[in-house]
């Protein structure tokens, strides 16, 4: 009876404390990865494609969303969000928004990077996929894209699920998409102090301010998982990034993850290339090939970048799908930015993905009332004027504004 009771107490504290792995979940156990950045040449590794618990790691995946948002127009870097009851309920790490509160783009990302707040984790994840649950499928969508094909994610944050799991070499994946897909946002990792209502945050990096040359790029911890690092450092003119999951504590995580990047660059200065095959990581472009049998709705293109025109009428293209002239279009907005035009157009196409093509295009031409001051005009192209008025009319139903729009005589 005492021995029952013994391995009944050992089976349930091994549940709570998650160190009892079942099939398809994370293993808790030490992984690391360093790489060469420009390349993704893996420079030394162990244990890197076992699934563990990414904990805040997450939040990079949530950051690489918020960029592409950015960069496509979804979101407005100045734009404020609002917190909702289920972000205000998130357990720390935390800014301890209220709902009701709003908070911008520029200071969510902030908050991310050094505090790791998890209620606003959930309040970009809400503003870009409706809700958190929706937008960690678009997150694991996106990261298998990539090229992460270990990774799952439950949540933006990196809240403990049994589920959400990821690997080191996944991670290196998706550092170097970030380091080269996002440049211009890039930066953003090496912040080390976040102000925020007079109140001032501390980087949970703290390995930036010690190993020379680092610039980034997150820390995460949750029980199950240990600490982790992803870490990314820059010496003359070479880049290597380093991972590390499962660290018994900061110190020891911090003091294997700047030994293991001193290794990289040595490896590199050294210039000893192995004999052999080496292995390469490689991130794919995160966007989905279309294909014919394909159920991903469609990726609408432009048919070439935005123009100055004198009368907002552009010359007629040839329909790459029908070969016909498109001279007629639905025009769906002007903008004075392109990014809120492209988002438009984007959202119009994928209302009618039956009635109308996959080509779009933004004029762009001077304000006639204030000087300076550039427009652009949101256009999807539809080959007859019958299909263009249909279509508008269904738009319509649909609460989106349209107006059909003749493009100049046929050629």
């Amino acid at each position: 009876m005492f021995r029952l009771l013994v391995v009944l107490t050992f089976a349930i504290t091994a549940f709570l404390t998650g160190s009892i792995a079942t099939p398809g979940q994370a293993l808790a156990k030490y992984a690391h990865i360093v790489v060469e950045a420009k390349t993704g040449r893996v420079l030394t590794s162990l244990n890197a494609q076992t699934k563990n618990y990414p904990a805040s790691l997450t939040k990079i995946m949530t950051l690489y969303m918020t960029f592409e948002a950015l960069k496509d127009g979804t979101l407005l870097m100045h734009q404020e969000l609002p917190v909702s009851r289920v972000a205000q309920g998130r357990s720390p790490s935390k800014l301890g928004l209220r709902r009701g509160e709003k908070i911008t783009v520029d200071n969510a990302i902030k908050a991310l990077v050094t505090k790791s707040a998890n209620d606003v984790a959930t309040v970009l994840a809400e503003a870009i996929g409706g809700t958190e649950r929706k937008f960690a499928v678009m997150m694991t969508r996106r990261a298998r894209a990539l090229g992460m094909k270990n990774t799952t994610f439950k949540n933006a944050s990196g809240l403990p699920n049994r589920g959400q799991l990821s690997t080191a070499e996944d991670m290196a994946i998706l550092a170097r998409a970030v380091l080269y897909q996002h440049a211009d946002m890039y930066h953003h990792f090496a912040r080390q102090t976040f102000t925020y209502k007079g109140r001032t945050y501390r980087s949970h990096n703290r390995l930036m301010k010690r190993y020379k040359g680092m610039d980034g790029i997150k820390t995460g911890y949750i029980r199950a998982s240990g600490f982790n690092l992803v870490a990314s450092a820059k010496r003359g003119g070479k880049r290597v990034i380093a991972i590390v999951f499962g660290g018994k504590t900061p110190k020891t995580r911090d003091r294997q993850v700047a030994r293991l990047l001193d290794r990289g660059f040595a490896t590199l200065n050294n210039v000893v290339v192995a004999s052999g095959k080496q292995k390469v990581i490689a991130y794919n472009s995160g966007r989905p090939k279309p294909t014919a049998k394909s159920s991903v709705r469609p990726q609408f293109r432009s048919v070439g970048k935005p123009r100055n025109t004198a009368s907002g009428k552009t010359s007629p293209r040839l329909s790459a799908a029908s070969g016909r002239v498109q001279s007629w279009a639905i025009q769906v907005g002007a903008y004075n930015r392109y990014g809120p035009a492209h988002l438009a157009v984007n959202r119009a196409a994928r209302a009618l993905p039956s009635l109308l093509g996959n080509q779009f295009r933004i004029v762009r031409q001077q304000s006639k009332t204030r000087r300076g001051l550039q427009i652009y005009k949101a256009r999807l192209l539809v080959p007859t004027e019958s299909k263009a008025r249909t279509s508008c009319k269904s738009l319509k139903r649909r609460n989106i504004d349209c107006m059909v729009i003749w493009m100049g005589p046929r050629s």
